[in-house]
């Protein structure tokens, strides 16, 4: 169950007390509406990329060899490229068996564990994508198509995608630290 869909979204939410936190969460949020942004106008040129790739195989008889790894290019930017903007409204998918078990006080504990274990591995998988666009870009690695792509485009966005949300986890790991305080104050 996932603990974050369900709720009625804040007016406005907290923000980080720490003047460093509340800048990089600032940060955070206009890199996320732009991502957010970017992801539809890719998910409608996906759907008119492939809507293109069947009317021309069906009708003309022409097939087309660059749609499908268009596509999925495209889908790869999507997902890792909001994956920050889902994590800052807790939308992904969470095992919720054990909070209507614990007090509020100890499920608070268990997000921080949990969000500073999210934080450790996703730092590791952002450290390994960089790796594999940095090898992509160097060595001129193309996927084995006959459109042949290169393969630093889907790494890149991969990579940048990762470290979006490895910086989302920080923030919320360092903000259960140092408190919030509401936004009007903020402002």
């Amino acid at each position: 169950m996932s603990h974050g869909f369900e709720m009625q979204p804040q007016a406005k939410s907290a923000v980080p007390a720490n003047a460093v936190l509340a800048g990089l969460h600032h940060g955070l949020e206009k890199y996320n509406k732009l991502a957010v942004f970017l992801a539809m106008i890719a998910l409608m040129l996906t759907s008119i990329i492939l809507t293109y790739s069947v009317v021309v195989r069906y009708f003309f008889h022409q097939p087309t060899d660059w749609q499908d790894e268009a596509s999925v290019f495209m889908l790869v930017g999507v997902i890792f490229l909001c994956s920050a903007y889902v994590q800052s409204l807790r939308g992904h998918i969470g095992i919720e068996a054990l909070a209507g078990f614990l007090s509020p006080t100890a499920n608070k504990i268990r997000m921080f564990f949990v969000d500073l274990i999210s934080f450790v591995f996703c730092t590791f998988f952002a450290w390994k994508s960089w790796t594999l666009f940095h090898e992509a870009w160097v060595d001129g690695q193309t996927t084995s198509s006959t459109f042949a792509p290169p393969l630093w485009i889907p790494y890149s966005m991969m990579a940048l995608g990762m470290t979006m949300l490895t910086l989302q986890l920080l923030v919320q790991v360092l903000t259960r630290i140092t408190g919030t305080v509401p936004a009007k104050e903020a402002a």
